[in-house]
């Protein structure tokens, strides 16, 4: 009986949702951030796709740095059915140095990033939208009134091998959206590093 209850409570483990911050249904937070391309980069950019696939992550993370491919892989999957990725990286550099702008933009150049890597210096945006780990992803879907979020959590259900991976959250969350669908599920548990922040 007890190895029936804990399979049962494991089993709904991916369905946790991420305490405070936005969730599915909430309308995204605008922002404006610089690129490691010097570009000043809006949410509001992206009015004319169908959504966008926002991604928390950082450079050295182990976790990040084994979704770098994944992560590139859903933009070049998805990014001309109008769902491309913007990532943003969140951590503070006099805590983690390796995530200082210079940095970030060596690792697009060194990786081809072919979506636009942000810095969120203040830590302001992470904490609006509720992000505390690197990766995580908002995926947004647009709506008369703006975008708004669709789903919260994780790229997938293994950070270790992607070929692994049974359920590809994000992928599945892009595919229901486009077939008119909602999400299921539209929140998972985010596995990753803690977003070094000053707080």
């Amino acid at each position: 009986m007890k190895k029936l209850i804990l399979a049962t409570l494991l089993s709904f483990l991916p369905l946790l949702i991420v305490q405070g911050g936005l969730k599915p249904g909430d309308p995204a937070a605008p922002f404006t951030l610089k690129s490691v391309d010097g570009i000043m980069v809006s949410l509001s950019d992206y009015n004319n796709q169908k959504g966008v696939i926002l991604v928390f992550t950082s450079n050295l993370c182990p976790f990040s740095k084994a979704y770098e491919q994944r992560i590139i892989q859903l933009h070049q999957r998805f990014a001309d059915m109008g769902f491309p990725v913007v990532a943003i990286n969140s951590n503070n550099p006099e805590i983690s140095p390796d995530d200082s702008f210079s940095h970030m933009k060596q690792l697009s150049d060194d990786k081809d990033y072919p979506f636009p890597y942000l810095k969120d210096e203040n830590q302001e945006v992470c904490k609006v939208y509720g992000a505390t780990r690197n990766p995580q992803v908002y995926l947004l879907e647009r709506s008369s009134s703006g975008f708004k979020v669709a789903y919260v959590g994780a790229i997938d259900n293994n950070s270790l091998d992607p070929r692994s991976a049974s359920d590809r959250y994000v992928e599945n969350a892009i595919i229901a959206l486009l077939r008119g669908l909602r999400p299921e599920p539209s929140t998972t548990k985010p596995i990753g590093c803690i977003i070094k922040t000053t707080d």
